[in-house]
């Protein structure tokens, strides 16, 4: 069928105007569940330090009647500490680009510092759970870095084979050593937890990447999915995991180590803020025109007793 002729089309208008929603849609991973879930405190210096204290081991106690008391040895303290790390985002707008109108966003410069805002915290996250980072003091020309949770755990893990080991210290020097990857199994989520029963501890989260959130979905109880006939839903994932010493939150963690599974008691961790450094937004001196604003966290990962938690290792990703 052809276009009658001389038939005036939008083809050839000029003038019409554009049809942009005033919406703007983004799809991204902005979840930071393990950020989010630990204890928030204050750090006062760079390098922030705590305590841990360890009870003498349990033993055969029976004394004679009338006999002079022993005092018992006294177990010290030790003494931990991790350094505080600084992240930042900058957010530049022309002032052109400010004053005229915007489809999506009212004001640009909010729109850029909240956008910058949530990368921050996604950085703070990977920072926290997602790298094998020992701790840097830093200097004038190093960037200092805090100890990331994986140099940390030691007592209580499950590693692969060939290389893969525990850190030699877990005091935030030393990094862990990957070994073989392998593909995770129940048995091994089992022995962790036992381990950390023995130590003491009472893990509540465990958090994994999302191939192996598929595969706890495949441990005892959930190998096979069921069916809700009532509101026509099908289950097939495990949000809550009932051991034998505890019952813990899965979650899909997206910026932890995907060959990772951490095995957490979450009030044994904490991040501490150096005093008004949490998320400070800052305007930045003017050069031209254009206008800037600095988003900043100094902040570090507070190991309060790495008995409380442990993990497997070295997993299979795919």
């Amino acid at each position: 069928m052809a276009l009658p002729t001389n038939t005036f089309t939008t083809y050839s208008a000029i003038g019409n105007r554009e049809d942009l929603s005033d919406a703007i849609y983004r799809v991204e991973q902005t979840k930071t569940p393990f950020l989010s879930a630990c204890d928030k405190t204050k750090a006062t210096a760079v390098n922030h330090e705590w305590q841990t204290q360890a009870l003498a081991a349990a033993g055969d106690n029976f004394v004679l009647e009338g006999d002079d008391a022993t005092t018992d040895a006294v177990t010290a303290t030790v003494r931990l500490g991790n350094i505080c790390q600084i992240s930042d985002k900058v957010a530049r707008v022309t002032g052109t680009q400010q004053a005229v109108e915007h489809a999506g966003r009212d004001d640009e410069m909010a729109y850029q510092e909240m956008m910058r805002g949530i990368e921050l915290k996604r950085d703070q996250e990977r920072a926290l759970i997602g790298v094998n980072v020992a701790k840097v003091t830093g200097d004038g020309t190093t960037a200092r870095k805090l100890a990331s949770i994986l140099t940390w755990i030691g007592t209580n893990d499950d590693f692969g084979a060939g290389g893969g080991a525990s850190p030699t210290t877990l005091d935030g020097l030393a990094t862990r050593t990957d070994g073989t990857q392998r593909a995770f199994t129940e048995a091994q989520l089992k022995t962790v937890l036992q381990l950390i029963w023995a130590q003491g501890g009472d893990p509540n989260n465990i958090y994994v990447g999302g191939f192996n959130k598929g595969q706890f979905s495949t441990f005892t109880g959930r190998a096979t999915p069921t069916e809700e006939t009532k509101s026509k839903k099908i289950v097939a994932s495990v949000e809550v995991y009932e051991g034998d010493f505890s019952t813990l939150k899965v979650i899909a963690s997206p910026n932890s180590r995907t060959r990772d599974c951490l095995i957490l008691q979450m009030d044994m961790w904490g991040v501490a803020y150096l005093t008004g450094r949490k998320m400070v937004s800052t305007d930045l001196g003017i050069t031209g025109d254009s206008a800037r604003r600095q988003i900043l966290s100094e902040y570090t990962l507070e190991a309060r007793n790495e008995k409380s938690s442990g993990g497997v290792f070295d997993l299979t990703t795919s």
